[in-house]
C-alpha cells in the first residue's frame, strides 16, 4: 500500500493493513465465533431471542436438509427473499456453510424483476416469505429453481405468539396473497428434516463465491457482483479494525439492524462484522412503520446503528423520537446515499452521538472508506480508505487527478469484486488497468486525504456546459426548517441543455416555491439554483430508503 496523505489522519490504533487470508472462508470464521460466543444472544426479532449456539445448530439443520434432501452442492445458487426476521441469518449462514452462493433478493421485487435475477443467477433454490410467493408462482416455470422453501413471519417466534403473528399478517392485515406451489416445503419442515441428517462440511476455497450481490437495478437491469469468501473475510477484518475505537472489552455491542439484510450494507456490517465480534443484532422487520420502530428502539440499550439518510431523517421527524434512551449509543453509521449535513447535525444534537458517513458499493463488499470513529470525523466527507484499501480520483483515461480536482472515485483492495456475473465485456471497462475499480461516483480528495463524494456521474446536471451536482443543491435545501425531504434532478431546457428542478416534501405547509428559490440565492451560484420547485406528498424510494432520482426525471420527459 503506497504512502497516501490520509495516513497522518488514520485513527490511532487502526492498522494500515489487514490479513485477508486470516480465515480460508466464512464458515471457518463462523466456527470460531460460535465456539467463542456460544451462550451470548445473537439475534432478536419481535421479542424472540436466538443465541449463537442456537444459530449454529439451526443453520446446520438447514444446511443438512439442502445437502441430503434437496441435493444441493457447493457452487449452487440459492435466493433468499425475506425481510429481516430470524429465518434470514439461519438460511444465510446455513447456505454459506454448504458452500452455496447466496443471492439476496429484494422482497418488493415484481415478478418481472424476480425472473431476471433468478434466471441470470441460475438459482436452483429459494427461501421466500409467504407474503411474496404469489409473484414467485407466476415466473417459477421460467427459472431453474427446483427447491422452494416458504415461511411465514411468525414461524421462528414459537408458541402462541408465532401463531398469532401469522394469523394477523394473513387474515387480519391480508398481507399474504394466495398462491399455489405444490412442491414447496415449509421452513419449519426443513429444519425438522435436517435433524435427521449429519451435515458434511465441504472444502471451500477462499476464491469460491459466497454471494452474488445484485445492484439495485434503479438505473436499468440489475447486475450480479461476484463476491468471494476472501472478499467478505477481508471486509470483515477491515471494518472490525476500523470499529475498534467503539468496542469496549467485555461489553456486548447491540446493533439496530433496520436496513434489510439482503442489502450489501446491512449484510456486511450488521450481518457479518457484528457477528464476528459476538454482538447482538436487533432485527427490525418493517422500519417504515416509524411509530412501531421507535417503540422497538425504546426496549433496547442499543450501542450502534446503521441506516440511510432518509431513515435517520424520518426518525428525527417523529414526535416521540425524543423519548428514546440514547445513553448507550456510541455512534451511528450512514451509507447507501449521501448523509446530508442538516440531518447529521440534528442527529448528533438529538442523540448525543455522531452520525458518520461511510462509502462503498455492492461491488466493493461494500465499504471502501469511512469516517474515523474516534471523534475526528469530518462532516460532509466519506472519510478515509479502510485498511488495505487504496483510493484515487481519476479522469476518463484512468490518470490520477491533482488534490482538489473532481473526477471519478476509483478504488482497489481485497474486498473488491472480481467482476460481474456473466458480463465479461462490461468487466473490461469496469476497471482501469484490470486493477482500479471505477465506482461511477464523482468525488474530490482534500489535502489531508479525506474524500468527498460530489455525486453519481449519471445524476450530474449539465447547465450550459457547467456541471451541477444534485447532492450539493439538496444539501442546501435540506437546511431549510420547513423542508422534510428533497431531491434534485436536471430537466430538459432549450436554452441551457438542462436546468435544475427541486422536488420537495414539506415539513411546514406554508412553504412556497418562491421561498425555496430565494433561500438558494445566498448559498448557490445562479446556474446551480433550482428554476422550478415541485411539492410532493412523498419521494420515490427504494426498499432501503434511497431516493430514486430516475423516477423523478422520468416524470419530466
Amino acid at each position: 500500500m503506497s504512502d497516501f496523505p490520509w495516513f497522518k489522519h488514520y485513527p490511532k490504533g487502526v492498522p494500515r493493513e489487514i490479513n485477508p487470508d486470516q480465515y480460508k472462508n466464512l464458515p471457518e470464521l463462523f466456527e470460531e465465533i460460535f465456539q467463542k460466543h456460544a451462550d451470548a444472544e445473537a439475534y432478536e426479532n419481535m421479542g424472540k431471542i436466538l443465541t449463537y449456539a442456537e444459530v449454529d445448530v439451526l443453520s446446520n439443520q438447514f444446511a443438512a436438509y439442502l445437502q441430503h434432501e434437496a441435493g444441493l452442492k457447493k457452487g449452487d445458487r440459492i435466493a433468499i427473499q425475506m425481510p429481516n426476521c430470524l429465518q434470514y441469518p439461519i438460511a444465510m449462514i446455513g447456505a454459506l456453510k454448504l458452500g452455496l452462493v447466496v443471492v439476496g433478493t429484494n422482497p418488493l421485487y415484481t415478478s418481472r424483476e424476480m425472473a431476471h435475477q433468478f434466471k441470470d443467477s441460475g438459482a436452483s433454490a429459494i427461501v421466500i416469505m409467504a407474503n411474496f410467493a404469489s409473484n414467485l408462482e407466476k415466473i417459477l416455470g421460467e427459472t431453474e429453481i427446483k427447491t422452494v422453501i416458504h415461511t411465514q413471519l411468525g414461524d421462528m417466534l414459537g408458541g402462541l405468539k408465532g401463531g398469532i403473528v401469522n394469523f394477523v399478517v394473513k387474515r387480519i392485515k391480508k398481507m399474504v396473497p394466495s398462491y399455489n406451489i405444490p412442491s414447496a416445503i415449509t421452513f419449519k419442515e426443513v429444519l425438522k428434516k435436517g435433524k435427521d441428517h449429519q451435515f458434511q462440511k465441504p472444502e471451500i476455497a477462499s476464491t469460491d463465491l459466497a454471494f452474488l450481490q445484485y445492484t439495485g437495478g434503479t438505473t436499468g437491469v440489475s447486475k450480479g457482483a461476484k463476491l468471494s469468501h476472501r472478499n467478505l473475510v477481508a471486509h470483515t477484518m477491515q471494518t472490525k479494525e476500523w470499529f475498534k475505537p467503539l468496542f469496549k472489552k467485555g461489553q456486548q455491542e447491540q446493533m439496530i439492524t433496520a436496513l434489510p439484510l439482503y442489502h450489501i450494507f446491512a449484510l456486511a456490517v450488521n450481518g457479518l462484522l457484528m457477528f464476528s465480534i459476538g454482538a447482538k443484532s436487533i432485527l427490525i422487520t418493517n422500519p417504515r412503520d416509524m411509530p412501531a420502530f421507535i417503540k422497538e428502539l425504546k426496549k433496547h440499550p442499543f450501542t450502534l446503528m446503521t441506516g440511510v439518510n432518509t431513515l435517520f431523517n424520518g426518525l428525527l421527524n417523529q414526535p416521540n423520537f425524543k423519548e428514546v434512551d440514547f445513553t448507550h449509543l456510541k455512534g451511528s453509521i450512514g451509507g447507501g446515499m449521501a448523509v446530508q449535513r442538516a440531518v447529521a447535525e440534528r442527529w448528533k444534537a438529538a442523540t448525543g452521538g455522531p452520525l458518520v458517513e461511510g462509502y462503498g458499493l455492492s461491488e466493493t463488499s461494500p465499504v471502501l472508506s469511512v469516517n474515523p470513529l474516534d471523534g475526528t470525523e469530518r462532516l460532509g466527507t466519506i472519510g478515509l480508505p479502510t485498511p488495505s484499501t487504496d483510493m484515487k480520483i481519476m479522469d476518463e483515461q484512468g490518470q490520477e487527478l491533482p488534490i482538489g480536482e473532481a473526477g471519478e472515485i476509483c478504488g482497489k483492495g481485497p474486498q473488491v469484486m472480481s467482476g460481474y456475473w456473466n458480463l465479461d465485456e462490461l468487466n473490461e471497462t469496469t476497471f482501469f488497468n484490470n486493477e482500479w475499480f471505477r465506482t461511477g461516483d464523482i468525488g474530490v480528495q482534500d489535502e489531508d486525504g479525506f474524500f468527498k463524494i460530489v455525486d453519481r456521474k449519471k445524476d450530474m446536471i449539465n447547465v450550459s456546459g457547467f456541471n451541477v451536482y444534485p447532492n450539493e443543491v439538496e444539501d442546501v435545501i435540506a437546511g431549510m426548517d420547513k423542508v422534510l425531504e428533497v431531491a434534485v434532478v436536471g430537466i430538459p431546457d432549450d436554452k441551457s441543455s438542462e436546468v435544475v428542478k427541486a422536488f420537495v416534501v414539506k415539513k411546514d405547509p406554508s412553504l412556497t416555491e418562491e421561498e425555496v428559490i430565494e433561500y438558494c440565492k445566498d448559498k448557490l451560484t445562479a446556474y446551480k439554483r433550482p428554476k422550478a420547485v415541485s411539492f410532493e406528498k412523498e419521494l420515490p424510494k427504494s426498499n432501503v430508503g434511497k431516493i430514486i432520482r430516475r423516477h423523478l426525471r422520468d416524470k419530466e420527459v
